[in-house]
């Protein structure tokens, strides 16, 4: 709620403008979060001195009364199913870093249920990470209704909305030939429902590789964690306790490998000497963190998701800015290997086994 001036009068756009000197069209135009979208031009110091006004008098532009006006909330919603996870703090901080030159702010939904969210909550345009097989018709109808969608998902088709694609197999499989390299003892960090026929292609690509090897799989070095981080470090513990232990560990996903380096350093042992650990998703706490964690996945994704779903959000078209379609559609991103300190390249030298 903007707060009243010493004169008990709640600060108005004309109040802003009177004092800093400009138009009221001006001012609603800085304020708004609209600048460098092609519009008229403001200046720089003329933008500061438009913002320095409005904190003076504590002035706060009225969203209901410009969501009326524009057909515009200035919000996006992210709807992440595991908010802990370092793929989805990097989908945040990817998002708000690019939402905040335009005045827009990202709603976290952490729970999944977007379907209920949504049927009630308005927004710009919105982010879903997962979509169950019960879900793809709610997809649909939102679409139809007007809702801008952005959905993360390897089999939906583009239908009114967004669909990015990031086939995980090939990359998972490039990520356990890394560690056949330099080992053949060989350990799998894993959720118990990947696991098995019923399984996703991450865990496949384990089995498969194993079997290309001529290395037989075995069950005790398969980590089975309830899909927690908790969980993740007592399989990565009890794996790693083993007296006959894995010399590397390829986890499922970058949260996974991050709780088995921490497992690994708790019993003593030097990551990326003693044992290899490799994960999946290129997030950006494994990139920074130490070890740096070695991982699979695409190049620059959480730039180019944030870009899109705030360019879908504000209604931009063309494709210049990370190569965005003017409609929605289906967009491949292919993977890579990004080899870092906690799986190096290893020679015949110095091969663990």
């Amino acid at each position: 709620m903007a707060k009243t001036s010493s004169t008990g009068v709640r600060p108005t756009i004309r109040m802003v403008a009177e004092l800093a000197g400009v138009s009221t069209a001006t001012v609603s135009y800085v304020l708004s979060g609209r600048r460098g979208d092609g519009g008229p031009g403001v200046s720089d110091p003329t933008a500061e001195k438009v913002k320095a006004a409005a904190e003076r008098l504590g002035y706060r532009p009225n969203q209901a009364a410009r969501a009326i006006r524009t057909g515009r909330t200035n919000t996006v919603i992210l709807s992440l199913t595991m908010l802990s996870d370092p793929w989805s703090l990097s989908v945040i901080e990817a998002v708000q870093k690019a939402a905040a030159p335009l005045g827009i702010t990202p709603m976290i939904l952490g729970d999944a249920d977007w379907v209920k969210v949504l049927g009630t909550h308005n927004a710009d345009a919105v982010f879903v990470d997962a979509v169950s097989k019960g879900q793809r018709d709610e997809l649909r109808k939102l679409a139809e209704h007007g809702t801008t969608l952005v959905v993360f998902d390897e089999g939906l088709d583009a239908e009114g909305f967004d669909v990015i694609r990031s086939i995980a197999g090939p990359g998972c499989r490039m990520a356990v030939e890394h560690l056949l390299h330099g080992h053949r003892k060989i350990a799998c960090l894993t959720p118990a429902t990947a696991q098995g026929t019923s399984g996703g292609a991450r865990y496949r690509a384990y089995s498969e590789a194993l079997a290309a090897a001529g290395i037989a799989e075995r069950e005790d070095y398969v980590g089975l964690f309830d899909g927690t981080s908790a969980g993740a470090y007592a399989a990565a513990t009890r794996v790693l306790s083993m007296p006959d232990r894995p010399t590397a560990i390829y986890a499922t996903t970058d949260f996974a490998a991050v709780s088995a380096i921490n497992a690994a350093q708790r019993l003593g042992l030097a990551v990326g000497a003693d044992v290899d650990i490799i994960g999946v998703g290129n997030t950006v706490e494994g990139e920074r963190m130490s070890p740096s964690l070695s991982t699979v996945g695409p190049v620059d994704f959480f730039d180019k998701l944030a870009r899109l779903l705030l360019r879908r959000a504000t209604g931009q078209t063309g494709d210049s800015a990370g190569g965005a379609p003017k409609e929605p559609g289906v967009l491949d991103f292919p993977w890579h290997l990004f080899v870092r300190e906690s799986a190096p390249h290893r020679s015949a030298a110095t091969r663990l086994y």
